[in-house]
């Protein structure tokens, strides 16, 4: 998987997990997301079963991501993160939100612009 789809599948995630983000003082750091979605590492790159510890990731994420800034910040914060994290199938970045019963408006993809998370 080319680096650019890599940061696109962590956008994307990241944008499902954090389309309820945006506050002036945005309370979503990348530390959160990276802490929040490292248990779903092994998916994002292999696929299989979700560990519950990822869906908790993920659902927590999306609930602390209540505002535009902190979901634009989430975002940011997963292209950063899938940059580092060689092998993540887009597919199964794709597949994470609904896996773990988070709806998101939005199709994740590597061309996904995270300025239009709203």
């Amino acid at each position: 998987m080319s680096g650019g789809a890599k940061v696109l599948l962590v956008a994307v995630v990241i944008a499902m997990v954090a389309s309820v983000f945006l506050k002036t003082e945005s309370a979503v750091t990348c530390q959160l997301v990276v802490s929040s979605l490292t248990p779903c590492t092994s998916f994002l790159i292999k696929g299989g079963h979700v560990p519950k510890a990822c869906c908790n990731g993920v659902k927590s994420l999306y609930k602390d991501a209540d505002t535009v800034t902190d979901r634009q910040t989430a975002c940011r914060c997963m292209e950063q993160a899938a940059l580092m994290l060689p092998g993540i199938n887009i597919d199964h970045a794709t597949d994470l939100p609904g896996k773990c019963d988070v709806y998101i408006p939005y199709e994740i993809s590597p061309l996904f612009n995270c300025s239009t998370v709203q």
